[in-house]
């Protein structure tokens, strides 16, 4: 294991997107897209995947999840205890100890690297409260982080360039659809990243680049993630109910796993769906844009 913080090594220390929504288990329309799904976890075999913010949380998820389906990932993460805590269950795994939204950050990483696939999943827990009670400071928050870092790195895919074939994902949320009043700048950030992905794909199309750039977006918060828990226990207040009470209250809500199971189907095939935003539920995955 190699864990990397700004130039010194530690080492040692520790396609298809949309799916049927069918429950049928004997029919062959369903076993048929499973057999595909069976096929396509086994190509990420030889993949270099980089993931952004892949410490903890639901980068984590996605993390592993490319690891167990044949992938070499690096992880990057702010905290070098969260890069400790990972590798010393995944031995194989790289990560780099780093602020995904300090400038030198992308260049440094992606070029260790040399990614077929990057996934951008950095981002802060955001404020809970209404616009009256929030300096700009806390309202801005996820635009100094979220959108910092998935400029960052479309910037450096598209500058340096990556290689044609390569697929950049962007992890933002369904808030950029319907909003999210007591977040702050939130929904507006998560919004934002989907208007980076279009604007890099034209770049990439324009340039002749060959690069895929898409965002992905669970369609409700994930519960067991940090930011997930901080918005349900901040919405329940809010509305004077209950957490679990919420929580309940959301239909059709994926966990970190459904959302991860569709990033790698991306990771496998996604260049017909360039500058999209693909949406994931419990159910599967539809492109909304």
């Amino acid at each position: 294991m190699t864990i990397t913080a700004g130039v010194k090594t530690v080492r040692d220390m520790a396609v298809n997107v949309k799916t049927s929504t069918r429950s049928d288990e004997n029919d062959p329309f369903d076993q048929s897209l499973q057999n595909q799904e069976d096929s396509e976890m086994k190509r990420l075999s030889g993949k270099v995947v980089l993931i952004v913010g892949g410490t903890r949380g639901l980068g984590r998820t996605i993390a592993e999840t490319a690891e167990d389906e044949g992938a070499g990932v690096t992880v990057v993460g702010r905290d070098i205890r969260d890069a400790v805590h990972i590798l010393g269950a995944r031995p194989r795994m790289q990560s780099f100890a780093r602020d995904a939204t300090d400038e030198d950050t992308a260049r440094s990483t992606i070029g260790a690297t040399a990614p077929d696939i990057v996934v951008v999943c950095a981002g802060a827990v955001p404020p809970t409260g209404p616009i009256q009670k929030l300096s700009w400071t806390a309202f801005s928050a996820n635009w100094e982080t979220d959108v910092k870092a998935s400029f960052l790195f479309c910037k450096e895919a598209l500058r340096r360039p990556l290689r044609p074939g390569s697929t950049i994902i962007l992890i933002s949320s369904a808030a950029a659809i319907g909003g999210s009043p007591i977040a702050g700048g939130y929904a507006g950030a998560k919004r934002m990243q989907l208007l980076l992905a279009k604007y890099a794909q034209q770049e990439s199309d324009r340039l002749g680049l060959g690069l895929t750039f898409l965002t992905l977006a669970p369609s409700c918060l994930l519960a067991e993630t940090a930011i997930g828990a901080a918005i349900a226990t901040a919405y329940a207040k809010y509305l004077g109910t209950a957490k679990e009470r919420f929580l309940e209250s959301l239909a059709d809500r994926p966990t970190a796993f459904d959302v991860a199971r569709e990033v790698i189907k991306l990771m496998v095939g996604a260049r017909d769906v360039g500058g999209s935003l693909v949406l994931v539920s419990r159910s599967g995955a539809e492109i909304i844009q």
